[in-house]
């Protein structure tokens, strides 16, 4: 007869019971691994550190409000078109708005969204046709087939019939996706049962009407939407959305105050990762030099260290710069609104209202934010000009700035055409004449916080990982009737940080003068804030796939990075495939990139590289990398038929263009197809990512 199991033989078989269930259930009952890629999660750990719900219907319940215009957004504008929207809606019809980042909200809630509220998306689509990085997770989320909804209902039984909702989408005609995103969004919604009030806007980067896209498709919305939610009009008059208070109590150089530093960490001087798009690394620059220099452009070239900075990339990325206003503009902007003589006077700013996010820390200058945080040499919009003519220093300038922001052909003769930016307006609308009336909240209000500038990295990772080097043309361009010179923001600034390295001691490029040292001098040295965005722009992972290139001009940027992690794998002894580069430019004794490298790789590389050059100028017929790649139809037509990845970086609007035709021809022709059937094996290598694209309008 089997012993009879005491007290003490029970409690250990229940623990080893419980250990046993326990283990075997970890990571489905309990201890889950959260997937980071879910919505819901992404951002919680942010949600909690700041305090802030992510609940967007509490949200417009504590806050009061009726409607919520979210934006995703990668340069900016798409959040300036949602903060306009807001104020128009507000100004006009009373809605009690606020504006919300996509990043910050949580969707699964949607399908309890109020219907007396409604929902603003307004979309930018960035590279080929991928949501902005701060739109990633409710692209995603809104998008799943599988997506569930807080009261259960599943996508096919229209969990969002309760949501209203408006779309407009930022695009570029020259990429093949043009408005993927929004277009993506507003079939995503309607499927799910939500009603779309008013047409799905699109605005055309490529063909320079965004602007006019976006009032065009304003005059038609808004009285759709006042007849869905029953709002009249009322005669707008400007409220401010932020207090600006000035503190004479402070002085400009006290350690609370911020002088251009991005965040507190800068601040106090103890800056740390990770370094992202919210975050610049102060990089030391190592080297730069200028790849060519002619009358009206210059080239350069430069090594930024990476050491001790955790930052990592792969070759075929992008290095943001976060540039520095020319003090030129700067001066110019505080000489005109009369602050120049109150520049270095500190100032708290604080939103109104508890959904008025103030886009830059305080307290700060009035110098600080605008050499720092406004984009104060981007173009002007038509709808700020006329916003601006309340607060005209003479009637005459009034009724000029009237005419300007109502009259679409005055505005392109006078301003879009000549690429002014808002000073320059209104230096020129009235001459010697200071606007001091204009509210700096109206400002902070109508003009972008500056962006980072992204290029395509030059150098290898496999070389080194600790070196992300910049190819850039310096941008100085004469336009016609126009007195000013346009001036690239970010590559002036550069230039100035290379004649600095190279002992100028007061960097002045092209009449510009930046104040290269940074904030209480932190980036001197030669130091630069960047940080670095991953791209989908990539080799091959087998160093023997054979790759054809297409990079004119400064398009050859990536490729320089490519055949050089190639030849560095044959100097190894390894065995790489045929690499073809396609490059173009005006003269082989002028601008030819990287000349003397390409003959280093090529002798690393042997038979295995070789490069095609396009001089456009030197003939008497101008002569693209689109006619090089014809002429080489035989060899492109088989190496893709040995599954050759095909790259193209550079112009979107005519050399992409131009290639992606020629590329479908020499596949018809080589292949004895229709022409039709070219053009769709062309389609199939770019969903099967053998056509890469890294172009830029």
């Amino acid at each position: 007869m089997a012993s009879q199991l005491d007290t003490l033989d029970i409690v250990v078989l229940a623990l080893l019971l419980v250990g046993t269930v326990a283990y075997f259930t970890k990571g489905t009952l309990w201890a889950k691994t959260k997937d980071l890629r879910d919505a819901s999660y992404g951002r919680l750990h942010v949600a909690s550190k700041v305090g802030k719900t992510r609940n967007i219907i509490q949200k417009l319940e504590e806050s009061d409000k009726n409607c919520v215009i979210f934006y995703g957004s990668q340069t900016g504008t798409a959040e300036d078109y949602a903060s306009r929207l807001a104020k128009e809606g507000h100004a006009r019809f009373g809605l009690k708005t606020m504006v919300a980042d996509l990043e910050d909200y949580d969707f699964d809630n949607l399908d309890t969204f109020p219907t007396d509220k409604v929902a603003f998306f307004v979309l930018a689509t960035y590279g080929e046709g991928e949501p902005t990085d701060n739109a990633v997770e409710f692209y995603e989320f809104i998008t799943n087939e599988d997506a569930t909804f807080s009261e259960g209902g599943a996508p096919d039984s229209a969990p969002l019939s309760n949501l209203k909702y408006v779309t407009f989408g930022l695009g570029n005609n020259t990429y093949e996706h043009y408005n993927s995103m929004v277009r993506r969004v507003d079939a995503a919604l309607q499927k799910l049962g939500a009603k779309r009030v008013g047409t799905a806007g699109e605005g055309d980067d490529g063909a320079g009407t965004m602007e006019e896209d976006f009032i065009a498709w304003k005059e038609s919305m808004w009285p759709a939407l006042a007849e869905e939610l029953g709002l009249e009009e009322r005669e707008a008059v400007y409220e401010p959305a932020f207090a600006v208070t000035e503190r004479a109590d402070l002085d400009p150089e006290h350690n609370t105050v911020y002088l251009g530093e991005p965040n507190r960490n800068h601040l106090e001087g103890t800056s740390k990762g990770p370094y992202n798009a919210h975050n610049p690394f102060i990089a030391p620059i190592k080297s730069s030099k200028e790849l060519f220099t002619v009358k009206d452009r210059n080239c350069l070239h430069m090594d930024i260290d990476l050491t001790c900075s955790n930052i990592t990339y792969t070759t075929g990325d992008h290095v943001a710069i976060w540039p520095t206003n020319a003090g030129v503009e700067v001066d110019r902007f505080l000489r005109v609104f009369g602050l120049i003589d109150k520049r270095h006077t500190v100032i708290d700013v604080k939103g109104l209202d508890n959904t008025s996010k103030v886009p830059f820390p305080t307290p700060t200058t009035y110098d600080a934010v605008v050499r720092y945080q406004m984009e104060i040499c981007a173009p002007v919009s038509r709808q700020f000009v006329a916003s601006l003519s309340a607060f005209a220093p003479s009637e005459d300038a009034k009724v000029q700035m009237t005419l300007l922001g109502g009259d679409r052909d005055q505005f392109q003769e006078k301003i879009a055409s000549r690429y002014l930016n808002i000073a320059q307006v209104l230096e020129m609308t009235a001459p010697g004449q200071t606007w001091s009336s204009v509210p700096f909240s109206l400002l902070i209000e109508g003009i972008n916080k500056i962006q980072p500038r992204y290029y395509s990295i030059s150098s290898s990772s496999y070389v080194d990982k600790n070196i992300v080097s910049i190819t850039a043309v310096v941008e100085s361009i004469s336009i016609p009737g126009s007195e000013y010179i346009l001036k690239g923001v970010t590559t002036n600034y550069l230039l100035a940080l290379k004649q600095k390295q190279h002992g100028d001691p007061n960097p002045d490029p092209h009449g510009l003068t930046y104040q290269i040292t940074g904030p209480r001098n932190k980036y001197d040295g030669i130091h630069v804030p960047i940080h670095v965005r991953h791209s989908n722009f990539k080799l091959p992972s087998d160093p023997f796939k054979p790759i054809i290139m297409v990079g004119p001009g400064t398009g050859v940027a990536p490729f320089r990075a490519f055949v050089q992690e190639r030849a560095a794998h044959a100097a190894k002894g390894e065995k790489v495939g045929r690499t073809l580069l396609f490059f173009g430019c005006r003269r082989r004794n002028e601008d030819f990139l990287y000349e003397n490298e390409w003959k280093s790789y090529g002798e690393t590389m042997g038979g295995a590289f070789s490069l095609i050059t396009a001089f456009s100028r030197e003939g008497p017929n101008k002569v693209y990398v689109q006619h090089r790649l014809e002429e080489h139809a035989k060899e492109v037509n088989e190496l893709l038929q040995q599954g050759a990845y095909f790259y193209v970086c550079g112009d979107a609007a005519n050399m992409a263009r131009e290639v992606n035709t020629t590329l479908a021809k020499i596949i018809s022709k080589e292949r004895g197809l229709p022409s039709a059937q070219g053009e769709e094996i062309v389609k199939r290598m770019r969903t099967s990512n053998l056509y890469q694209e890294d172009v830029w309008s």
